[in-house]
């Protein structure tokens, strides 16, 4: 059975953290935020760090890049922190100018989970969300469950409503297969999209999906990073998978420059993209990470961020008869 460490007390929350082992992988998580704080691979003599992570587990009470959370009620941004639901204008609250990003100030980002060993290898966290939260109707239990298996993570994300609200979730690590020391512009993504959701001026989806050919992020190839952005100016953009593909077979690879691959499996219409250009310069990462833009990249599978205000998207809104439920699998290997 995996063990509980206690952090102490800190601004009110008493930090726990629990660390998971399989054969070939370790992952800590804890309990505020429901935080992937470290996953490392052991294998071929390697302690590797595969994600961004602060040093000094009180760090994340604030945590503004929102590293290695679970995001929501509703990942991603909507607009003017409001959408008709029922015939009735539902009004959120804002945390990023006049928008909601990642379900408001007090997101499932930025509050306390209960957190369960259940076995060596595996996790459960758990969070009541009551009725008016950030101001969506509805109470909601979610339940994320952790489990590893050699060389995989599988995160499944349930949440159950008491009546129909919006529920799209995203887990929100921050990726560097090198171990955090350098940039990842030499890392190679290649994702099985066919557009993307085109942004407003408020970095917002307006509804459109484009065609990625001739941007700077159509990795349907597996580029690059710096090739497919020579000048650096960073990417955060929503990619659209391809509505045929096979959900059991995986949906994007990442590659480090000496062969580690993660492969990404995910039965979500699609994935933000981030290579974490709004990332503040911070000190302390874990393993001697340097934590700052460039040094990691997001994956995060989710239902198309603005949804509840984009008719044509697929919709985000759960209801008590069926519950949400996501799943995604990280599988790591060398090539």
């Amino acid at each position: 059975m995996a063990q509980i460490v206690n952090h102490g007390l800190h601004q009110g929350h008493i930090l726990k953290e629990v660390c998971l082992r399989s054969d070939r992988l370790s992952l800590s998580l804890l309990n505020f935020g429901a935080v992937t704080r470290d996953l490392r691979l052991h294998d071929q003599g390697e302690n590797r760090s595969l994600v961004l992570g602060f040093r000094n587990p009180a760090d994340y009470l604030t945590n503004p890049g929102y590293m290695g959370v679970i995001a929501g009620r509703v990942a991603g941004r909507i607009k003017n922190a409001r959408f008709a639901l029922d015939g009735q204008m539902v009004r959120l609250a804002e945390n990023e100018g006049g928008n909601q990003l990642h379900g408001g100030p007090s997101g499932l980002s930025h509050v306390l989970w209960g957190i369960e060993p259940l076995t060596s290898a595996s996790a459960r966290l758990t969070y009541h969300s009551p009725e008016g939260e950030n101001g969506y109707p509805g109470a909601v239990d979610f339940t994320v469950t952790v489990t590893l298996d050699e060389f995989s993570v599988e995160y499944e994300m349930i949440a159950s409503v008491s009546q129909p609200t919006p529920i799209s979730l995203a887990q929100h690590s921050y990726y560097n297969l090198s171990g955090g020391q350098q940039a990842i512009w030499d890392h190679r993504l290649q994702v099985d999209a066919t557009g993307y959701l085109v942004l407003d001026d408020t970095n917002v989806p307006n509804g459109t999906i484009a065609d990625l050919s001739d941007t700077g992020f159509d990795f349907r190839l597996g580029r690059s990073f710096g090739e497919l952005d020579p000048e650096h100016q960073g990417c955060d953009i929503n990619l659209v998978f391809d509505t045929d593909r096979t959900q059991a077979l995986p949906a994007a690879k990442l590659t480090a420059p000496d062969g580690l691959q993660m492969t990404v499996t995910t039965d979500q219409p699609g994935a933000q993209i981030y290579t974490a250009g709004g990332l503040p310069t911070q000190p302390e990462g874990h393993s001697g990470q340097i934590l700052g833009p460039a040094m990691g990249v997001c994956f995060e599978p989710q239902g198309f961020p603005n949804a509840v205000n984009q008719p044509d998207f697929p919709s985000v809104i759960v209801s008590p008869d069926v519950p949400y439920v996501q799943k995604l699998r990280l599988d790591f290997g060398w090539i």
